[in-house]
């Protein structure tokens, strides 16, 4: 995101003018997930979460279902089971998607003598089914993503090296603390993503083994607890601890989400959920650009401590409105009706990796997503150096704008590739193609439509023109991120999808080297010479026009590759 990049010589006031017209800018894009929620058909749930089979294995006179794991509609009968019970009791029913109250009305069965005579007659209205799903999983989870982001990418907006009259130690961390450039380059990556690339593969493995609403509350804790720790640090030493702490627990948060929006959102609006919970990467990063408000009129200090203590609420939002974790209910299920407990199996962080990448699919996904990663994070570090040289006169309006472009053209572009991903899958089954197939097809098509349009946007004459291209950019590009995630999902067996993740997030983190290789081009560049605007715009066209290339040939092969069922693993 174009939030990595921090702001180094800005000019306040003036920032601070544009940023307060843009407030309202912010707010329209939260207005448009809430619209999109209420409005979408994607919370038609007839057909999705309640659907009888023909052919239940047990005849009963009614029967709850649910999605499984090998996706699938089937009768689950062990929700029905209760032990003996008479007609009048009645039981409540955690589904696998939401929480729901069901009259259960029991009666007897003689086709089924291993539930002690008694099966129950579900009574369900799929009116009930649908935006809580929703409101009630991919909500709580966006809330969170957003703290994580904002608190992650703020530190990149505290921090002013210019020579400036107005920088003071109460606007500026590094005025504060005595630090230096170099020292500001390696808090704002290492001391981040050094433990974050590590911890994001265990991340996933510990996700696929315990409970994931807790483990969301937790780290969002953990991170805004960092968070505060920062804002009252005396020191650069304490800044670092707290910001390895904030990587640490910023790692566990994406696999915990995304596999438990695949556990409780149909495979028919997977992109659509993954697509809606990813646009907290630009919302984040929207607000995170927006910090400087919230530094101007409290300090560094003091806007950390706002960022952390909405990190703190969003924990405890998860707590009280995130659903149960479907794999928890279903272990409480079995300890009831057997009186034991499902047993963990050890903990295999390598053979899990293993088992993931042993798919060509994955495999070829994978590459797609580095080279895409990579990509973007070259315009998240240098497209601001490169458009306040290219444009001076326009660097003050260039944050707002871009703050602008994130936050709108980004959740735009992520919400709309997730729909027309899920559309997509549908045509391709109607056609006799895997649906996987057709998800595919979106990250393709974005990623070709994106080079010409990064190429203008680094090639234009005027600052105007080259903003327009750049928001053109985004809404094509990051259309990729649901698509991508939902194919993941699907393509790994359910008890691996938690590590599926953390590896997939791991890509992104190794993708940090790309933006590094491209200052040390950029430096031999320009000692020899080049001018500097010249170098950084060639440099920026090649490789991330390169990078959208490779990645669209990737993720077709990806979507020729063989699956799963295919491969016989």
């Amino acid at each position: 995101p174009a939030s990595m990049v921090g702001h180094t010589g800005r000019q306040r006031p003036t920032c601070a003018a544009h940023a307060r017209q843009f407030c309202p800018k912010v707010s329209l894009a939260f207005v448009s997930i809430a619209l999109v929620l209420v409005e979408c058909d994607a919370f038609d749930a007839r057909s999705d979460f309640l659907r009888p089979v023909a052919g239940a294995p047990r005849a009963v006179s009614g029967c709850y279902y649910r999605y499984s794991s090998n996706h699938r509609t089937e009768c689950d009968p062990i929700m029905l089971r209760r032990g003996n019970a008479d007609a009048s009791n009645k039981v409540a029913v955690k589904s696998s998607y939401l929480t729901l109250r069901t009259s259960l009305a029991f009666k007897p069965s003689d086709d089924d003598p291993d539930i002690d005579g008694n099966v129950a007659s579900v009574s369900t209205d799929p009116e009930n089914i649908g935006i809580g799903a929703y409101l009630t999983i991919v909500l709580p989870l966006l809330l969170v993503y957003i703290s994580n982001q904002w608190s992650r990418s703020s530190l990149y907006y505290l921090v002013d090296f210019s020579d400036s009259v107005d920088v003071s130690a109460y606007t500026a961390m590094n005025v504060d603390l005595g630090f230096s450039q170099a020292q500001y380059g390696a808090l704002a990556s290492v001391a981040f993503t050094g433990l974050f690339a590590v911890a994001s593969l265990f991340a996933g493995n510990f996700a696929d083994k315990n409970d994931r609403r807790v483990l969301t509350a937790g780290s969002a804790a953990v991170w805004s607890a960092a968070t505060l720790g920062t804002s009252i640090a005396a020191t650069y030493e304490q800044v670092v601890i707290c910001r390895i702490i904030m990587g640490l627990a910023c790692a566990f948060t994406t696999p915990a989400a995304y596999t438990l929006i695949r556990d409780s959102v149909p495979p028919s609006r997977a992109a659509f959920a993954n697509s809606l919970y990813g646009g907290g990467i630009y919302l984040g990063g929207a607000l995170a650009s927006l910090s400087i408000l919230l530094d101007n009129s409290l300090g560094w200090r003091g806007a950390l401590g706002a960022i952390g203590l909405y990190g703190l609420v969003c924990a405890l939002l998860s707590v009280l409105v995130l659903q149960a974790d479907p794999k928890v209910v279903d272990d409480e299920s079995n300890f009831k009706i057997s009186g034991k407990s499902k047993e963990m199996e050890p903990v295999s962080v390598i053979e899990d990796a293993k088992a993931v990448l042993s798919t060509p699919r994955v495999r070829w996904l994978f590459l797609a997503s580095f080279t895409r990663f990579c990509s973007g994070l070259c315009i998240g570090v240098w497209g601001a150096s490169y458009f306040r040289s290219a444009f001076p006169d326009d660097a003050t309006s260039y944050a707002v704008v871009n703050a602008f472009i994130v936050g709108l053209c980004g959740v735009t572009s992520g919400i709309l590739g997730g729909v027309l991903s899920d559309k997509a899958a549908e045509v391709a089954n109607e056609q006799g193609i895997e649906e996987n197939q057709g998800r595919l097809a979106i990250p393709i098509v974005g990623s070709l439509l994106a080079v010409p349009s990064w190429w203008l946007a680094v090639n234009s004459s005027t600052f105007q023109l080259s903003m327009i291209w750049l928001g053109v950019e985004y809404l094509v590009a990051e259309c990729w991120f649901g698509s991508t995630v939902a194919v993941l999902q699907s393509s790994v067996g359910k008890e691996r999808g938690g590590t599926a993740q953390g590896m997939f997030t791991l890509t992104g983190a190794i993708g940090n080297l790309a933006p590094s290789l491209l200052g040390v081009l950029y430096g031999q560049a320009t000692s020899q010479g080049v001018e500097n605007q010249v170098a950084l715009s060639n440099l920026l066209g090649v490789a991330v026009c390169t990078g959208y290339l490779i990645s669209a040939v990737c993720f077709f092969l990806s979507s020729q590759a063989p699956t799963i069922d295919e491969s016989n693993n």
